[in-house]
């Protein structure tokens, strides 16, 4: 197994390619904004326009770059000028949620990688879906799965949404604290994780907020577990985001 210590761009240590269709899903909770933000950014730097957008709710944030109208001639001058797109309707709140499926298709009509908070967890470290959750596009070809590093060994009802659906997969109750072991678990269950996920899809797991040793112990420890469990892709990160300097290199 090949660990690599190299710092490179933020897309390439998730291996995401350069070039052809690229959707990337983003679910769970402790951070999905956050790492699309870095794609983003990665994908901007190497000189490539992408396209970031959601199928449930997330935060509209007051950047030039975020278009909150079905306007295809905004969406190309948008691009064009910054590199990046932001793309909703507005919604209660301050957040956005998604287009139309008629704008959808001039979304993928771009043929530029597109970036999808798929899920939502009322910026809580730790989620387990509901029955109708996460909201993943048939066209997705990976699967970023986000769990907060800040979850584990605190109580599951003080920082799990749905925290009954994830005691109940669990076999613990509410009040119980998560362990590592809880976490991978999670992460490679097709009811929680992997829920939605589509066959075809590279699957990822990014363990998130490993910002401390103590942090970046746990995340260690569940990464080794998850590799037990046949999860390959699994990737440490911190506050700000994945690190480019700790993944496991093989699968991804």
């Amino acid at each position: 197994m090949k660990h690599d210590t190299v710092e490179r761009d933020i897309t390439d240590v998730l291996g995401l390619p350069g070039k052809g269709r690229t959707v990337v899903s983003a679910v769970g909770a402790g951070g999905k904004t956050s790492l699309l933000r870095r794609l983003a950014e990665g994908y901007v730097r190497r000189g490539q326009q992408v396209i970031v957008t959601t199928t449930t709710h997330m935060m509209a944030e007051p950047c030039p770059w975020f278009l909150l109208e079905p306007s295809e001639e905004k969406l190309h001058r948008i691009l064009t000028e910054y590199g990046q797109a932001w793309v909703g309707t507005p919604a209660s709140q301050g957040k956005m949620q998604g287009v139309s499926p008629e704008f959808m298709e001039k979304i993928w009509n771009t043929h530029l990688p597109v970036l999808i908070e798929a899920d939502g967890a009322r910026r809580l470290p730790l989620k387990v879906p509901g029955e109708r959750e996460p909201v993943i596009l048939p066209e997705t070809t990976h699967v970023m799965s986000v769990y907060g590093m800040d979850a584990v060994g605190r109580p599951l009802e003080e920082i799990c949404f749905r925290p009954e659906r994830a005691a109940f997969l669990l076999n613990k109750k509410t009040t119980d604290p998560v362990t590592e072991e809880d976490i991978a678990f999670l992460a490679a269950s097709e009811e929680a994780g992997r829920k939605g996920c589509p066959g075809n899809a590279v699957y990822t797991v990014v363990l998130n907020k490993a910002d401390d040793d103590r942090r970046r112990s746990c995340a260690s420890l569940i990464r080794r577990r998850l590799m037990d469990m046949g999860v390959e892709n699994v990737v440490i990160s911190c506050l700000g985001g994945p690190e480019a300097g700790d993944r496991e290199a093989d699968g991804i």
